[in-house]
């Protein structure tokens, strides 16, 4: 092999002549459908029809009974744990491993997150450390999964139905996933999806609460609009007064021009997510061959979507830390990166308990748990993020041979791994 770049060598892809295709791609399809709601002139939700259009149609997709647009992924988190009816003193449990408006979603509603590990197969959350983590504080589990792979449900529900839990689904990276031949936000009691624009599909931001149970989409719907309930004195015929009163509301609308992008994109996504699934088996065949590497795999269950892809590397075998690996798969012009660097409870807000003023919902009066966050809590979690993990950026806009100069960067830095090993010395 020619001499590593990260030495001085020629990469095997130079960016600088040869970029990665972008992504997300704008049509002229979705610019169209901005358009036309220009010239409508409506670009709220609460005066055109787009966003209707969009949850009827995502609804549908899904195979839920309701949809309910939002702002974006971490607002339908937050509407989701509201509508639970989940607050001061209560605790849920969510994975170690994952964006940080899991957790935070619970923090907003003056609830206290408590961290499961996952499975190093899946990187998923581990069904057998939600079991340990529960307590009588526990009220929900928030499930992520995590780069477009569904994680275990029905040892999960079973788990939820046990202890009387809800299962929140976050489905925010496995837009199109499936568990058992059914969609990904169909399966918990309530589901959230982000639209933000490096997702499977997109509206640049946005995002979706999917649900069958009719009371918690009724809630939802009113929270993510002030809690505005219109026709307030028939409404009380049906419910009591508390039950109105009692929610505070917030201005998490989908606008219009978002929605119209989501009609169009919601066309494409199953093409789109079939080219992901093509590259990523084009990719784990390329490195069969690294023995130090270990691609990720594709559960019996699961129609995985690849959000990312995430492989694991093992150092003890080679010598050359992670670190130093992965910067020389960067100077040879691979698509990577190191992802998530540490578990989320290692983050000051939890280390610190920043939350709010004066500790809150740690120190609330209405909490009687303990919580502590330290190192060692989870530790696959922690074995992922501190040593293992390195994310492929695989989209539906590359192609074949930009997968192919992925997979040589990789072979090019393997075959060199004793340039590498003089390196670290």
């Amino acid at each position: 092999m020619p001499k590593l770049a990260i030495l001085g060598g020629s990469p095997v892809r130079d960016l600088k002549r040869k970029p990665y295709p972008q992504y997300p791609k704008i049509t002229q399809e979705e610019i169209e459908a901005v358009v036309q709601v220009l010239k409508e002139g409506h670009i709220s939700s609460l005066r055109g029809n787009k966003v209707k259009e969009f949850e009827k149609a995502f609804a549908n997709y899904i195979g839920v009974k309701h949809a309910i647009a939002t702002s974006s992924g971490t607002t339908a988190l937050h509407v989701a744990v509201a509508a639970c009816g989940i607050g001061p003193g209560d605790e849920v449990i969510v994975p170690a491993y994952t964006f940080t408006s899991t957790a935070t979603a619970v923090l907003m509603q003056c609830a206290v997150p408590i961290f499961a590990d996952i499975d190093l197969e899946t990187y998923t959350i581990d069904p057998e450390d939600i079991k340990r983590k529960i307590t009588e504080r526990t009220k929900a589990i928030i499930v992520v999964h995590l780069f477009g792979c569904p994680a275990k449900m029905d040892e999960i529900l079973e788990i939820a139905q046990e202890h009387n839990l809800y299962v929140i689904e976050d489905c925010a990276q496995a837009i199109g996933a499936e568990y058992k031949g059914k969609k990904v936000g169909s399966l918990g009691d309530i589901a959230c999806f982000s639209f933000y624009e490096s997702k499977n599909m997109m509206t640049g931001e946005g995002g979706m609460i999917t649900t069958n149970n009719d009371e918690l989409a009724e809630i939802a719907s009113m929270l993510r609009n002030h809690a505005e309930i219109r026709g307030l004195k028939e409404y009380l015929k049906k419910k009591p007064i508390t039950q109105v009163t009692n929610m505070l509301g917030y201005n998490y609308r989908m606008t219009e021009l978002q929605a119209a992008i989501g009609l169009v994109q919601l066309k494409k996504l199953d093409k789109m997510n079939e080219k992901r699934n093509k590259l990523a088996k084009i990719l784990t065949e390329e490195l069969q061959e690294i023995d130090f590497i270990k691609t990720p795999i594709i559960p019996d269950y699961a129609y995985h979507v690849f959000h990312l892809y995430c492989l694991k590397y093992y150092e003890e075998k080679t010598g050359v830390n992670r670190d130093l690996f992965f910067e020389a798969l960067k100077a040879e012009g691979a698509l990577v990166s190191k992802g998530y660097t540490e578990p989320l409870y290692l983050n000051p807000l939890y280390q610190y308990k920043l939350a709010r003023k004066h500790g809150c919902p740690f120190t609330c009066p209405y909490y009687k748990g303990k919580v502590e966050y330290g190192k060692g809590i989870c530790p696959k979690a922690e074995e992922l993020a501190f040593k293992r993990a390195i994310w492929v950026g695989i989209h539906s806009e590359l192609n074949e041979q930009d997968i192919q100069d992925i997979a040589m960067a990789f072979k090019k830095v393997a075959q060199n791994l004793y340039e590498l090993k003089q390196l670290s010395k």
